[in-house]
């Protein structure tokens, strides 16, 4: 859905993943989920497209940009 270019706020993208907040920041932290945009100082989101694609296919998901350490 290349359309949706919503911003999802964390409690909506934990609804709609079912992953809990220290899963989805884990799951950044190792590339397999999308990174939130920054929105302001102290605002973040996820993209509502990058989500879909996600849930499209959680296991082939890799983050190209991702902060691998």
């Amino acid at each position: 859905m290349p359309g949706n270019d919503r911003i999802l706020r964390l409690g909506a993208v934990m609804h709609r993943t079912g992953l809990s907040r220290s899963t989805v920041y884990r799951k950044i932290k190792e590339g397999s989920f999308p990174r939130q945009v920054q929105l302001s100082h102290r605002c973040s989101g996820w993209r509502e497209s990058a989500i879909d694609t996600w849930l499209a296919d959680p296991m082939a998901f890799v983050e190209l940009n991702s902060a691998r350490n």
